[in-house]
């Protein structure tokens, strides 16, 4: 596959990354007090770098987990068909569950994969995501807790990717095409 040329363009800062889930973390600490696990699913691949930095700021006892749902192949917008690759490997049922997104953009993908897991009656199911841009909002759906609200831009890093490039970034960054 060809790329077109293209530079990132630094949106969010790796600083503020990691102060913004530090304070996240406290939140969902709180929300989650009594819990005696709690299973973090992250959907892979784009929340990867947000789920290990997530989890290593809760002080709780935690289990991981991951989903692979796919509504984007390699191009930039979504196909709107969510596709389930990989399931998670636990059980959730009578469990607190926390979904970890790296973008909420349709809202299509997370709207599917909370459907699904609350059809396995985890005892409580909340919702993070690293972005969201409200602006392409397709489905009537939002992350709990949110980390950054974005305009509608291509962005890449911190584990999102173009066509599986520039996920090493440890920054959130824009794409402009040159």
């Amino acid at each position: 596959m060809t790329h077109d040329p293209y530079v990132i363009d630094e949106m969010i800062s790796a600083k503020s990354i990691a102060a913004r889930i530090e304070d996240l973390a406290k939140t969902i600490q709180t929300e989650f007090k009594d819990t005696d696990k709690l299973v973090v699913v992250g959907l892979l691949r784009g929340s990867f770098v947000f789920i290990a930095d997530l989890v290593r700021e809760l002080d709780l006892p935690v289990e991981v987990d991951f989903l692979e749902a796919s509504s984007y192949g390699d191009g930039m917008e979504s196909s709107r068909e969510v596709r389930i690759l990989k399931d998670l490997r636990g059980q959730i049922e009578g469990r607190d569950v926390l979904v970890v997104e790296d973008i909420v953009d349709t809202g299509h993908t997370l709207h599917q994969v909370i459907d699904m897991l609350n059809t396995r009656h985890p005892r409580k199911l909340k919702s993070i995501a690293l972005l969201d841009k409200p602006s392409r909002r397709e489905v009537d759906m939002r992350a709990d807790w949110t980390g950054f609200e974005i305009p509608d831009e291509f962005v890449v890093g911190y584990g999102i990717d173009y066509a599986q490039r520039n996920r090493n970034l440890p920054f959130i960054g824009k794409v402009r095409f040159t």
